[in-house]
C-alpha cells in the first residue's frame, strides 16, 4: 500500500524513515502484535508513527508489519487519513514541514528481512535513511532531529545513544559442583564509563545501508542471529558508527512493565515527548 499526501522538498538530504512494526510482542501478554498493544487510548504504532512524522524529517514513512495483518494495514490507513486531514485543515502539516508519503510492505521473519523489504519500497533518489523501533513508541523529536543533523554533517551512519548507570558483569554458566550454588558465574565487571545503551532511530546513508543488508543477506543462521541491530551489519563492514544523545524516555516497550512505565510517562505533566533525560 503506498499513498501520497502533498510533500514539499525541504533542505537537506532526502530522507526515509523505516519503522518496524512486525514483532510478535509475545512478552507484552496481549496476544496480538506489538504494535497493535493499548497504549494512552490509542496503539504503541500509532504513537510511534505520529512521532516519526512529528519530527518533521521524513520525506517518506515506510512501515513494515507482519503480512496479512488487516488491523494494521488499517491502522496504518488511519494514520495517513490523519495526515491528510490535517493539511486539509491548515496550509502546512501540523507535523512539521513536510506530509510525507506513507508506504506499507510486508515484513519478514526477522528485524534484517524486514528493513530490507522496507528499503525495496523507498522513493527514488533516497539518500538518508532512518530506522526506527515501533516499540520505542515515545521517542523525543529532538532524538530524530539529532540523528538527521549528524547525517546531514557527513556522518555515514549514526545512533543514539544513553550511558550506562548500571554496572555490567560479563559471566558464563557455572560448571561442576558450582552449579548448585548459582547458574552463573562472574568473569569480569565492564567499565560503564565506555558503555552506552543504543536506541532508535538509528541513521545511515541509504548507500551504506544498503551494502550492510547485502553483505548480511549472506549471513548463515548463526552470523544472522548475533545481529541485533542495523549498526551492527554497518560495523562490520568497517563503517565508523557515530553516536549521538538519545532520550530516556525511548524506552522500548518489551514487558508488561515497560508498558506501565510508558502509560506514566504520556500522562505525565508535560508530556513524555517533551522531556528529555
Amino acid at each position: 500500500m503506498d499513498t501520497a499526501p502533498t510533500n514539499s522538498s525541504p533542505a537537506g538530504p532526502v530522507t526515509a524513515v523505516i519503522v518496524v512494526a512486525a514483532g510478535s510482542g509475545q512478552r507484552l501478554g496481549y496476544g496480538v502484535a506489538k504494535a497493535k498493544v493499548p497504549l494512552g487510548g490509542d496503539t504503541i504504532l500509532m504513537h510511534a508513527l505520529r512521532g516519526v512524522a512529528a519530527a518533521g524529517i521524513a520525506q517518506q514513512i515506510c512501515i513494515a508489519i507482519p503480512p496479512g495483518d488487516a488491523d494494521l494495514q488499517g491502522l496504518c490507513a488511519a494514520f495517513t487519513r490523519e495526515l491528510a486531514d490535517g493539511l486539509a485543515r491548515t496550509a502546512e502539516s501540523p507535523y512539521g514541514v513536510q506530509i510525507p508519503v506513507v508506504t506499507v510492505v510486508d515484513g519478514g521473519a526477522n528485524r534484517a528481512d524486514s528493513v530490507r523489504a522496507a528499503m525495496a519500497a523507498l522513493l527514488p533518489h533516497t539518500e538518508a535513511v532512518l530506522v526506527h523501533d515501533a516499540a520505542r513508541a515515545l521517542a523525543p523529536e529532538a532524538v530524530f532531529h539529532r540523528v538527521a543533523a549528524a547525517l546531514g554533517a557527513g556522518a555515514s551512519a549514526v545512533i543514539p545513544v544513553i550511558p550506562v548507570v548500571d554496572t555490567v558483569k560479563t559471566v558464563e554458566p557455572t560448571t561442576g559442583d558450582g552449579v548448585a550454588v548459582a547458574p552463573e558465574l562472574v568473569t569480569g565487571t565492564a567499565p560503564r564509563e565506555g558503555l552506552r545503551a543504543v536506541q532508535t532511530p538509528q541513521g545511515f546513508t541509504f548507500a551504506i545501508l544498503k551494502r550492510a543488508h547485502e553483505a548480511a543477506a549472506e549471513f548463515d543462521a548463526d552470523q544472522a542471529a548475533l545481529v541485533t541491530d542495523d549498526a551492527m551489519l554497518v560495523e562490520l563492514l568497517g563503517v565508523p558508527v557515530h553516536a549521538v544523545r538519545g532520550a530516556s524516555q525511548s524506552l522500548k516497550i518489551t514487558t508488561p512493565l515497560d508498558l506501565i512505565l510508558a502509560e506514566g510517562l504520556l500522562e505525565g505533566p508535560l508530556g513524555a515527548r517533551w522531556v528529555e533525560g
